[in-house]
């Protein structure tokens, strides 16, 4: 499939491409069924009107969630105690940040941000998830967690996990402007010349 590249997109209209219609629909059952449901309508009737936060809100409490988890990067600890004092209105609200139980990058060979000597205590998205588990949260929020952090994350989560902030430190958390800036054009373009084995 590259749905990406299509210039028709006529499942729009009802065409079923990997004719798996059949199968999928099956999908949709019990508390699946009822939670795309519930976001289905939060579309159809707020559809421009609401923000992703009024969303959020209105969602978890259509579903009868009472525990909502923020996973949140320490970076954004400001974002995350505003957000809680939002949430905390309507559920009970259980956060930690990502540098949960201080362990140091040199137990696991990491490399470090800053100085190599001295301290220096690693993202734990592993850690978090389990912190939220444990707490039994309804559903996650994730706020600024880096790349593969976040996967981490929702690998390890039990509870469904929604992505509040997508951190993007160059473009103010808002990774969409790579895409549609000019300015950034040339940088896109230049991504060729970036090197991924520099990085393993």
């Amino acid at each position: 499939m590259k749905c990406a590249e299509c210039e028709n997109r006529q499942c729009y209209q009802g065409k079923d491409c990997p004719a798996l219609a059949d199968e999928t629909r099956e999908l949709y059952r019990d508390d699946d069924l009822r939670s795309h449901a519930i976001s289905t309508a939060i579309e159809s009737r707020y559809y421009g009107k609401k923000t992703r936060l009024e969303e959020v809100v209105l969602y978890a409490s259509a579903m009868g969630y009472e525990k909502i988890g923020i996973a949140f990067c320490i970076g954004m600890a400001n974002e995350a105690a505003e957000l809680s004092r939002v949430l905390g209105k309507h559920f009970q609200v259980h956060s930690v940040c990502c540098k949960v139980c201080g362990i140091d990058k040199k137990d696991l060979g990491l490399e470090t941000l800053h100085s190599p000597k001295g301290m220096e205590a690693m993202c734990n998205p592993m850690g978090q998830a389990e912190v939220l588990n444990r707490e039994n949260t309804d559903l996650n929020l994730m706020v600024g967690l880096c790349v593969g952090h976040d996967a981490a994350f929702i690998k390890s989560s039990k509870a469904p996990v929604s992505p509040f902030i997508v951190k993007d430190r160059v473009l103010g958390h808002n990774p969409a402007v790579a895409l549609y800036s000019n300015y950034y054009r040339k940088a896109r373009e230049n991504m060729e010349e970036m090197r991924p084995e520099d990085v393993k």
